[in-house]
Protein backbone atom coordinates (compact mmCIF):
# COMPACT_ATOMS: atom_id res chain seq x y z
CA UNK A 1 0.00 0.00 0.00
CA UNK A 2 2.88 2.36 0.78
CA UNK A 3 4.53 1.56 -2.56
CA UNK A 4 1.25 2.16 -4.40
CA UNK A 5 0.64 5.43 -2.57
CA UNK A 6 4.10 6.74 -3.48
CA UNK A 7 3.74 5.74 -7.14
CA UNK A 8 0.29 7.32 -7.45
CA UNK A 9 1.51 10.52 -5.78
CA UNK A 10 4.46 10.79 -8.17
CA UNK A 11 2.25 10.10 -11.19
CA UNK A 12 -0.43 12.64 -10.20
CA UNK A 13 2.04 15.39 -9.30
CA UNK A 14 4.21 14.80 -12.37
CA UNK A 15 7.33 14.14 -10.28
CA UNK A 16 10.33 13.09 -12.35
CA UNK A 17 11.60 9.67 -11.26
CA UNK A 18 14.79 8.66 -13.05
CA UNK A 19 14.81 5.16 -14.50
CA UNK A 20 18.19 5.34 -16.22
CA UNK A 21 20.41 8.09 -17.56
CA UNK A 22 18.34 10.58 -19.59
CA UNK A 23 15.16 8.51 -19.07
CA UNK A 24 12.42 8.61 -16.45
CA UNK A 25 9.29 6.66 -15.54
CA UNK A 26 6.13 7.61 -17.42
CA UNK A 27 3.05 8.34 -15.23
CA UNK A 28 1.19 5.42 -16.85
CA UNK A 29 4.02 3.06 -15.82
CA UNK A 30 3.91 4.40 -12.27
CA UNK A 31 0.16 3.77 -12.07
CA UNK A 32 0.70 0.26 -13.45
CA UNK A 33 3.34 -0.39 -10.78
CA UNK A 34 0.93 0.88 -8.12
CA UNK A 35 -1.76 -1.56 -9.30
CA UNK A 36 0.77 -4.41 -9.36
CA UNK A 37 1.88 -3.55 -5.81
CA UNK A 38 -1.72 -3.73 -4.57
CA UNK A 39 -2.17 -7.06 -6.35
CA UNK A 40 1.01 -8.38 -4.74
CA UNK A 41 -0.12 -7.13 -1.31
CA UNK A 42 -3.43 -8.94 -1.68
CA UNK A 43 -1.58 -12.12 -2.66
CA UNK A 44 0.62 -11.80 0.42
CA UNK A 45 -2.42 -11.55 2.70
CA UNK A 46 -4.09 -14.50 0.97
CA UNK A 47 -0.95 -16.64 1.38
CA UNK A 48 -1.69 -17.02 5.11
CA UNK A 49 -5.04 -18.70 4.42
CA UNK A 50 -6.04 -22.16 3.27
CA UNK A 51 -7.14 -21.83 -0.35
CA UNK A 52 -8.73 -24.14 -2.89
CA UNK A 53 -6.78 -25.04 -6.02
CA UNK A 54 -8.10 -22.10 -8.14
CA UNK A 55 -7.16 -19.70 -5.35
CA UNK A 56 -3.68 -21.17 -5.10
CA UNK A 57 -3.20 -20.81 -8.85
CA UNK A 58 -4.26 -17.15 -8.76
CA UNK A 59 -2.02 -16.45 -5.77
CA UNK A 60 1.01 -18.11 -7.34
CA UNK A 61 0.40 -16.28 -10.62
CA UNK A 62 0.25 -12.93 -8.80
CA UNK A 63 3.52 -13.57 -6.96
CA UNK A 64 5.29 -14.92 -10.05
CA UNK A 65 4.16 -11.89 -12.07
CA UNK A 66 5.04 -9.24 -9.49
CA UNK A 67 8.39 -10.55 -8.25
CA UNK A 68 10.36 -10.22 -11.55
CA UNK A 69 9.07 -6.67 -12.02
CA UNK A 70 10.36 -5.56 -8.63
CA UNK A 71 13.63 -7.46 -9.11
CA UNK A 72 14.26 -5.65 -12.42
CA UNK A 73 13.55 -2.38 -10.61
CA UNK A 74 16.50 -3.02 -8.26
CA UNK A 75 18.96 -2.85 -11.18
CA UNK A 76 20.40 0.56 -10.27
CA UNK A 77 21.15 -0.36 -6.64
CA UNK A 78 24.88 -1.15 -7.10
CA UNK A 79 25.43 2.13 -8.99
CA UNK A 80 23.76 4.15 -6.23
CA UNK A 81 25.80 2.24 -3.65
CA UNK A 82 29.06 3.17 -5.36
CA UNK A 83 28.12 6.85 -5.71
CA UNK A 84 27.05 7.10 -2.07
CA UNK A 85 30.07 5.18 -0.77
CA UNK A 86 32.43 7.44 -2.69
CA UNK A 87 30.59 10.62 -1.61
CA UNK A 88 29.98 11.45 -5.27
CA UNK A 89 26.41 12.56 -4.62
CA UNK A 90 23.09 11.14 -5.74
CA UNK A 91 22.00 12.13 -9.24
CA UNK A 92 18.29 11.56 -8.55
CA UNK A 93 16.79 11.34 -5.05
CA UNK A 94 13.48 10.04 -6.42
CA UNK A 95 15.35 7.50 -8.55
CA UNK A 96 17.14 6.23 -5.44
CA UNK A 97 13.84 6.09 -3.54
CA UNK A 98 12.29 4.09 -6.40
CA UNK A 99 15.16 1.60 -6.37
CA UNK A 100 14.90 1.19 -2.59
CA UNK A 101 11.13 0.68 -2.81
CA UNK A 102 11.62 -1.96 -5.51
CA UNK A 103 14.30 -3.64 -3.42
CA UNK A 104 12.09 -3.77 -0.34
CA UNK A 105 9.19 -5.07 -2.40
CA UNK A 106 11.28 -7.76 -4.07
CA UNK A 107 12.76 -8.91 -0.74
CA UNK A 108 9.37 -9.10 1.00
CA UNK A 109 7.72 -10.91 -1.93
CA UNK A 110 10.57 -13.41 -2.05
CA UNK A 111 10.18 -14.15 1.68
CA UNK A 112 6.40 -14.50 1.36
CA UNK A 113 6.78 -16.81 -1.65
CA UNK A 114 9.32 -18.97 0.20
CA UNK A 115 7.12 -19.20 3.29
CA UNK A 116 4.04 -20.02 1.20
CA UNK A 117 5.86 -22.75 -0.72
CA UNK A 118 7.00 -24.34 2.54
CA UNK A 119 3.47 -24.20 3.95
CA UNK A 120 2.06 -25.94 0.84
CA UNK A 121 4.58 -28.75 1.28
CA UNK A 122 3.59 -29.17 4.92
CA UNK A 123 6.91 -27.82 6.19
CA UNK A 124 7.51 -25.23 8.87
CA UNK A 125 7.20 -21.80 7.17
CA UNK A 126 10.02 -20.51 9.37
CA UNK A 127 12.77 -23.12 9.13
CA UNK A 128 11.53 -25.18 6.19
CA UNK A 129 11.65 -28.52 8.03
CA UNK A 130 8.58 -30.67 8.76
CA UNK A 131 7.94 -30.81 12.50
CA UNK A 132 5.17 -30.52 15.03
CA UNK A 133 4.91 -27.69 17.53
CA UNK A 134 5.17 -23.94 17.32
CA UNK A 135 7.21 -22.18 14.65
CA UNK A 136 8.14 -19.21 16.80
CA UNK A 137 10.34 -20.81 19.45
CA UNK A 138 14.16 -20.79 19.77
CA UNK A 139 16.35 -21.79 16.84
CA UNK A 140 19.23 -24.28 16.71
CA UNK A 141 22.14 -23.10 14.54
CA UNK A 142 24.66 -25.38 12.78
CA UNK A 143 28.36 -25.28 13.54
CA UNK A 144 30.46 -22.94 11.39
CA UNK A 145 31.83 -24.48 8.19
CA UNK A 146 33.41 -23.35 4.94
CA UNK A 147 31.79 -23.78 1.56
CA UNK A 148 32.35 -27.03 -0.39
CA UNK A 149 35.42 -27.12 -2.60
CA UNK A 150 33.35 -27.08 -5.81
CA UNK A 151 31.60 -23.90 -4.68
CA UNK A 152 34.89 -22.21 -3.74
CA UNK A 153 36.49 -23.08 -7.09
CA UNK A 154 33.42 -21.83 -8.99
CA UNK A 155 33.45 -18.51 -7.14
CA UNK A 156 37.21 -18.07 -7.68
CA UNK A 157 36.77 -18.61 -11.43
CA UNK A 158 33.91 -16.11 -11.52
CA UNK A 159 36.05 -13.55 -9.67
CA UNK A 160 38.64 -13.82 -12.45
CA UNK A 161 36.16 -11.92 -14.63
CA UNK A 162 37.15 -8.80 -12.69
CA UNK A 163 40.77 -8.92 -13.89
CA UNK A 164 40.45 -7.37 -17.42
CA UNK A 165 38.15 -4.57 -16.20
CA UNK A 166 40.12 -3.80 -13.05
CA UNK A 167 43.41 -4.10 -14.95
CA UNK A 168 42.38 -1.57 -17.60
CA UNK A 169 41.13 0.90 -14.99
CA UNK A 170 44.28 0.52 -12.92
CA UNK A 171 46.47 1.13 -15.97
CA UNK A 172 44.54 4.33 -16.75
CA UNK A 173 44.65 5.50 -13.15
CA UNK A 174 48.43 5.02 -13.11
CA UNK A 175 48.76 7.05 -16.32
CA UNK A 176 49.20 4.20 -18.82
CA UNK A 177 47.43 3.57 -22.13
CA UNK A 178 45.02 0.73 -22.90
CA UNK A 179 42.16 0.10 -25.37
CA UNK A 180 43.10 3.30 -27.18
CA UNK A 181 42.56 5.37 -24.02
CA UNK A 182 45.40 7.54 -22.73
CA UNK A 183 45.87 7.64 -18.99
CA UNK A 184 46.03 11.44 -18.94
CA UNK A 185 42.71 11.70 -20.80
CA UNK A 186 41.11 9.18 -18.44
CA UNK A 187 42.27 11.04 -15.34
CA UNK A 188 41.24 14.39 -16.74
CA UNK A 189 37.75 13.16 -17.70
CA UNK A 190 37.00 11.20 -14.54
CA UNK A 191 38.28 13.92 -12.21
CA UNK A 192 35.51 16.30 -13.34
CA UNK A 193 32.90 16.29 -10.58
CA UNK A 194 34.72 13.57 -8.62
CA UNK A 195 34.56 13.63 -4.84
CA UNK A 196 37.52 14.15 -2.55
CA UNK A 197 37.80 10.45 -1.60
CA UNK A 198 37.66 9.45 -5.27
CA UNK A 199 40.49 11.86 -6.11
CA UNK A 200 42.49 10.66 -3.10
CA UNK A 201 42.27 6.99 -4.13
CA UNK A 202 43.09 7.90 -7.74
CA UNK A 203 46.23 9.74 -6.61
CA UNK A 204 47.29 6.50 -4.95
CA UNK A 205 46.74 4.60 -8.22
CA UNK A 206 43.45 2.98 -7.19
CA UNK A 207 40.23 3.61 -9.07
CA UNK A 208 37.33 4.05 -6.66
CA UNK A 209 35.12 1.56 -8.53
CA UNK A 210 37.90 -1.03 -8.29
CA UNK A 211 38.00 -0.31 -4.57
CA UNK A 212 34.24 -0.95 -4.42
CA UNK A 213 34.80 -4.26 -6.23
CA UNK A 214 37.34 -5.21 -3.56
CA UNK A 215 34.61 -4.69 -0.96
CA UNK A 216 32.49 -7.15 -2.96
CA UNK A 217 35.37 -9.66 -2.94
CA UNK A 218 35.68 -9.26 0.84
CA UNK A 219 31.97 -10.07 1.15
CA UNK A 220 32.42 -13.07 -1.15
CA UNK A 221 35.22 -14.51 0.98
CA UNK A 222 33.17 -14.03 4.12
CA UNK A 223 30.36 -16.06 2.57
CA UNK A 224 32.78 -18.87 1.73
CA UNK A 225 34.76 -19.24 4.95
CA UNK A 226 34.21 -19.72 8.67
CA UNK A 227 35.09 -16.14 9.61
CA UNK A 228 31.91 -15.07 7.84
CA UNK A 229 29.89 -17.06 10.40
CA UNK A 230 31.89 -16.38 13.58
CA UNK A 231 33.51 -12.99 14.12
CA UNK A 232 37.34 -13.40 13.91
CA UNK A 233 39.85 -12.09 16.45
CA UNK A 234 40.52 -8.81 14.65
CA UNK A 235 36.93 -7.72 15.30
CA UNK A 236 37.92 -7.17 18.96
CA UNK A 237 34.77 -7.05 21.14
CA UNK A 238 32.78 -9.15 18.68
CA UNK A 239 35.42 -11.88 18.48
CA UNK A 240 34.00 -15.38 18.83
CA UNK A 241 30.35 -14.35 18.54
CA UNK A 242 28.03 -15.69 15.86
CA UNK A 243 27.60 -13.41 12.85
CA UNK A 244 23.90 -12.56 12.35
CA UNK A 245 22.85 -14.66 9.41
CA UNK A 246 21.25 -11.85 7.44
CA UNK A 247 24.21 -9.47 7.91
CA UNK A 248 26.13 -10.83 4.87
CA UNK A 249 23.14 -12.36 3.08
CA UNK A 250 21.12 -9.16 2.61
CA UNK A 251 23.90 -7.18 0.85
CA UNK A 252 24.92 -10.29 -1.11
CA UNK A 253 21.41 -10.83 -2.52
CA UNK A 254 20.67 -7.13 -3.01
CA UNK A 255 23.86 -6.49 -4.97
CA UNK A 256 24.40 -9.93 -6.50
CA UNK A 257 21.10 -10.16 -8.40
CA UNK A 258 21.22 -6.66 -9.98
CA UNK A 259 24.92 -7.04 -10.81
CA UNK A 260 24.19 -10.38 -12.49
CA UNK A 261 21.45 -8.89 -14.69
CA UNK A 262 23.59 -5.86 -15.56
CA UNK A 263 26.70 -7.94 -16.28
CA UNK A 264 24.88 -10.48 -18.45
CA UNK A 265 23.34 -7.67 -20.52
CA UNK A 266 26.75 -6.07 -21.11
CA UNK A 267 28.36 -9.41 -21.93
CA UNK A 268 25.73 -10.08 -24.60
CA UNK A 269 25.73 -6.52 -25.94
CA UNK A 270 29.46 -6.34 -26.73
CA UNK A 271 29.60 -9.24 -29.26
CA UNK A 272 26.38 -8.02 -30.89
CA UNK A 273 27.94 -4.58 -31.34
CA UNK A 274 31.12 -6.14 -32.68
CA UNK A 275 29.27 -8.06 -35.45
CA UNK A 276 26.96 -5.17 -36.31
CA UNK A 277 23.70 -6.52 -34.91
CA UNK A 278 23.62 -3.60 -32.48
CA UNK A 279 24.97 -0.16 -33.44
CA UNK A 280 28.42 0.67 -32.11
CA UNK A 281 28.75 3.34 -29.45
CA UNK A 282 30.26 6.50 -30.87
CA UNK A 283 33.56 7.29 -29.15
CA UNK A 284 33.84 10.24 -26.81
CA UNK A 285 36.70 11.21 -24.56
CA UNK A 286 38.52 9.50 -23.06
CA UNK A 287 37.74 6.77 -25.63
CA UNK A 288 39.07 7.35 -29.14
CA UNK A 289 37.52 4.36 -30.98
CA UNK A 290 34.30 2.36 -30.99
CA UNK A 291 36.27 -0.88 -30.74
CA UNK A 292 37.84 0.31 -27.50
CA UNK A 293 34.40 1.02 -26.04
CA UNK A 294 33.14 -2.38 -27.22
CA UNK A 295 36.01 -4.16 -25.49
CA UNK A 296 35.46 -2.18 -22.30
CA UNK A 297 31.75 -3.04 -22.36
CA UNK A 298 32.72 -6.71 -22.58
CA UNK A 299 35.24 -6.29 -19.75
CA UNK A 300 32.53 -4.63 -17.66
CA UNK A 301 30.10 -7.46 -18.39
CA UNK A 302 32.62 -10.09 -17.32
CA UNK A 303 33.43 -8.11 -14.17
CA UNK A 304 29.91 -7.27 -13.03
CA UNK A 305 28.43 -10.57 -14.16
CA UNK A 306 31.23 -12.57 -12.55
CA UNK A 307 30.98 -10.69 -9.28
CA UNK A 308 27.17 -10.84 -9.28
CA UNK A 309 26.92 -14.56 -10.07
CA UNK A 310 29.71 -15.23 -7.56
CA UNK A 311 27.76 -13.41 -4.85
CA UNK A 312 24.59 -15.36 -5.68
CA UNK A 313 26.42 -18.72 -5.66
CA UNK A 314 28.29 -17.93 -2.44
CA UNK A 315 25.15 -16.57 -0.75
CA UNK A 316 23.21 -19.70 -1.69
CA UNK A 317 25.91 -21.88 -0.13
CA UNK A 318 26.09 -19.65 2.94
CA UNK A 319 22.32 -19.72 3.39
CA UNK A 320 22.27 -23.53 3.21
CA UNK A 321 25.23 -23.95 5.62
CA UNK A 322 23.88 -21.50 8.20
CA UNK A 323 20.20 -22.41 7.98
CA UNK A 324 18.82 -22.84 11.51
CA UNK A 325 16.14 -25.29 12.56
CA UNK A 326 13.39 -24.74 15.10
CA UNK A 327 14.38 -26.27 18.43
CA UNK A 328 11.04 -28.10 18.43
CA UNK A 329 12.12 -30.12 15.38
CA UNK A 330 13.21 -33.76 15.91
CA UNK A 331 16.81 -34.14 17.04
CA UNK A 332 17.71 -35.92 13.77
CA UNK A 333 16.80 -32.76 11.82
CA UNK A 334 18.79 -30.33 13.96
CA UNK A 335 22.14 -29.07 12.69
CA UNK A 336 25.11 -30.73 14.31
Amino acid sequence: MLYAAVEVTWAVTGTTVQWKEHASYAPAVQLLLAALALLAGGACLASTRTLARPGRVVLATALITALPVFVVGTNGLPIYFVTIATLSGVESATGLAQVLLNTAGAALLLLVGLSYRRRLRGDCPRCGRPHAGAADGPLAYPTASRAPRRTRVSVYLLMCGLLPWAGAKTIWTLGGNALGVAGDDWQRTTSVGASGPAKATASAGVDVTVLAALVGIFLLLGLLYVWGQVFPRWTLFLSGRRVPRLLPLIPAWLTGIPLTMYGVCLTIMAPLMAVGVLPEIKPSLPFTSSSGITWFVEFGGLAFGGLGIGLVVAARSYAARTRPVCASAPATQRPG
